[in-house]
């Protein structure tokens, strides 16, 4: 069943949701029209469902809008299904949605409000301000558009653990069903277990609730996937404003690592694009087809905040080794998802 919109929503259907549909976006590479950045992808509902960050001025990304399609092409917007009508405490940046479906409920998490307190000195009176509140978010709607509320009140990781500001948050689903959360930045990467409900972290064996797996040169923006018996772990490197950002990964036989760096797979092409990073990726159900979705800076660049999200094929040697991304202008041809 699919939850795009058709039209202009009814008003009733407005009144309830509190979610209006815009028009929609016909788009190739990027794949929208507008500054955008951080891109996660999930299908919900026989739906391409893609939720990234704004990428305005700091103090005016306080919000996340969110898009849907049928065939990663044409795109319908929602607007600001997070910003501090529903999250009171994010009254800052809010950046890097991920979001994952369990059961009935549809969950976003989210970074919010930049803390920037180091952890040896959260204490400490002179550095620290004992009413900084910040970190990952999450909240929860019975539909993948929302309306959204926020689902503890809280940041669920709102303090500064093994080196890792609590940010650029992805999660994955292993094939026993746990959630693994993983995130940082300054560069440091944890990894944690969420309880059933997404309430908190659920202890490892040896008590801890949190570990990390930070890989060489890594920097921020991690994410997940499986795929033919191994995990792999994807993240960052360099600056986010600068040609240096780029994506490296390794791999791994469990999702705790290690994750020995292998390769960097995408980076700056002067002919293309510049500071191609913080990606996420697909799998097309049913298929051996891999994507990636990532932000990177047009030629010519406008400004520091001048990000745009794209999609390019991700190709993989028979060793499970990934080859390097070609970044194009043309994106993807026209995928429908399978009527379920």
């Amino acid at each position: 069943m699919s939850l795009v919109k058709k039209g202009v929503c009814t008003l009733l259907l407005c009144a309830i949701s509190s979610v209006v549909a815009q028009t929609k976006i016909v788009t190739s590479n990027p794949i929208l029209t507008d500054w955008y950045a951080d891109p996660e992808m999930a299908i919900f509902e026989n739906t391409y469902w893609l939720f990234p960050t704004f990428s305005g001025v700091t103090k005016k990304q306080d919000f996340i809008d969110i898009f849907s399609s049928n065939d990663l092409k044409q795109w319908t917007k929602y607007d600001k299904v997070v910003d501090p009508s529903n999250v009171k405490w994010a009254k800052d940046a809010v950046w890097a949605p991920s979001a994952i479906q369990k059961d009935s409920t549809y969950y976003i998490f989210f970074s919010a409000n930049d803390i920037q307190t180091p952890e040896s000195h959260w204490w400490d009176p002179k550095v620290h301000d004992s009413t900084e509140v910040g970190g990952i978010g999450v909240v929860r709607a019975k539909h993948p558009e929302g309306p959204y509320v926020d689902h503890i009140g809280k940041p669920l990781i709102g303090t500064v653990v093994n080196g890792a500001q609590p940010i650029d948050q992805s999660i994955f689903r292993d094939h026993d069903g746990t959630h693994y959360i993983m995130y940082g930045g300054w560069g440091h990467c944890n990894i944690g277990m969420l309880n059933d409900d997404f309430t908190a972290l659920k202890p490892f064996a040896d008590g801890s609730l949190l570990k990390e797996i930070t890989p060489e040169n890594y920097v921020e923006g991690p994410v997940m996937f499986y795929k033919d018996g191994h995990y792999y772990l994807m993240w960052s490197e360099g600056s986010w404003g600068r040609d240096s950002y780029r994506v490296a990964y390794g791999r791994a036989k469990s999702p705790l690592g290690p994750f020995d760096r292998i390769a960097t797979i995408l980076a700056s092409n002067p002919e293309i694009a510049t500071g191609a990073g913080h990606n996420s990726v697909l799998n097309v159900p049913g298929t051996d087809e891999w994507y990636i979705l990532y932000h990177r800076r047009p030629i010519p660049n406008e400004h520091r905040n001048h990000r745009v999200v794209c999609i390019d094929r991700m190709y993989f040697n028979e060793d499970g080794t990934i080859l390097p991304i070609i970044m194009t202008h043309t994106g993807v041809p026209p995928i429908p998802l399978e009527n379920e």
